[in-house]
């Protein structure tokens, strides 16, 4: 099995309702998404695939939906101002945890017919997420 990895950077803010750290207050992350792609053959030109065609599809998905994004649960009380002021934001119908957009990320991917095997979110230089199916 071949294995190959794309790491992409961008921000986001957000809060999680009702948890009992710090991170129920508003708050951002600068994070890096590595991308892994598996195949069991190689193509013609002996890749797994272009670099080029998951950094697309990736930023692509993350520049529209996430990037310098405010990140909310649908429930969230602060939306309404959000609204009332033109303030950009996206409300999803899970909290917004690395865990959760890592699986979107993917997702996404997925979608795109890449044969994406995981998405790793690294919310901090020491902390990350991932998704992957079994």
């Amino acid at each position: 099995m071949f294995t190959i990895t794309k790491e992409v950077y961008f921000c986001y803010g957000h809060r999680l309702m009702n948890h009992k750290g710090k991170c129920k207050n508003l708050h951002g992350h600068s994070v890096k998404a590595s991308i892994s792609i598996q195949q069991e053959q190689l193509d013609e030109q002996g890749m797994v695939c272009d670099f080029s065609d998951i950094k697309e599809s990736v930023e692509s998905y993350i520049n529209k939906h996430l990037d310098h994004n405010f990140l909310l649960h649908k429930d969230d009380p602060i939306i309404p101002m959000l609204k009332q002021q033109n303030e950009r934001f996206m409300a999803i119908d899970e909290h917004p945890t690395a865990e959760v957009l890592s699986k979107m990320i993917y997702q996404h991917l997925k979608q795109q017919g890449l044969r994406v095997y995981k998405v790793v979110l690294w919310e901090t230089a020491s902390a990350n997420a991932c998704y992957q199916e079994n």
